[in-house]
């Protein structure tokens, strides 16, 4: 049976590029998203290509419905391999940290860390059973290198990327990888993208193609053993 890999928060940026990277390698794609029309029109795509995939409606805001949502995939494919969760919020936007309350981050919680932790308990048994699994989180490069004036939900970011380190340094040698991608750029094709050029805004951050961030994510998936990457460096 063919590998699975569960693309959280798939859409037309880094989910679609990392569906297609991983789909070309042989892998199965469970595409979740808020969505069903981008869902469809996805899964439509990569049957064109000839990688298989479905699609499953989700809000990644609600952790209590992961357990549920990962049956889901289970009984469609079978298995999950590999996550890689890297869903999008309207409200990720940057802020001054003295400006930031905790009503905002409690909003971000769920989605940034409550939901990743629910996602990764509900895959680690299958995964421990096989000797084998990864996870991927996407984050973005604040979390990593904080800036002044651009907090917001950087924080949480930052608290999802500590719980990342300790579990990677926990599961390795039951062959399970974790890793994260820390990205310094705007992700061309992707709706933050899309909202940042409707607004002429800039958020001052390079654009990067976002198959070239798949492909950061197939190597770090291969070679298993660097906890975490900054793009660009």
């Amino acid at each position: 049976m063919s590998k699975v890999i569960a693309v959280f928060g798939a859409g037309t940026g880094l989910g679609s590029s990392v569906a297609r990277r991983f789909g070309r390698e042989g892998f199965r794609v469970a595409l979740v998203a808020r969505r069903r029309p981008r869902l469809d029109a996805l899964v439509e795509q990569l049957a064109a290509e000839g990688i298989e995939a479905a699609g499953f409606t989700a809000d990644l805001s609600r952790p209590a419905e992961v357990p549920a949502l990962i049956a889901n995939i289970r009984d469609r494919f079978g298995r999950v391999d590999v996550i890689e969760y890297g869903p999008f919020s309207a409200d990720q936007g940057f802020g001054p940290a003295a400006r930031t309350d905790a009503a905002l981050l409690e909003q971000g919680l769920p989605m940034f860390l409550l939901t990743p932790v629910e996602v990764v308990r509900a895959v680690l048994p299958e995964w421990t059973e096989r000797g084998d699994g990864a996870f991927l989180l996407t984050s973005g490069v604040t979390a990593v290198h904080p800036v002044p004036g651009l907090s917001g939900l950087a924080p949480v970011g930052a608290a999802a990327r500590n719980y990342l380190y300790s579990l990677h340094g926990e599961l390795a040698e039951a062959g399970i990888y974790v890793g994260t991608l820390a990205v310094g750029a705007t992700i061309a094709r992707s709706e933050m993208s899309a909202l940042v050029a409707d607004s002429g805004a800039s958020t001052g951050f390079p654009v990067v193609d976002p198959d070239d961030l798949a492909e950061q994510y197939w190597d770090m998936y291969t070679t298993r053993h660097q906890v975490e990457r900054i793009h660009p460096a």
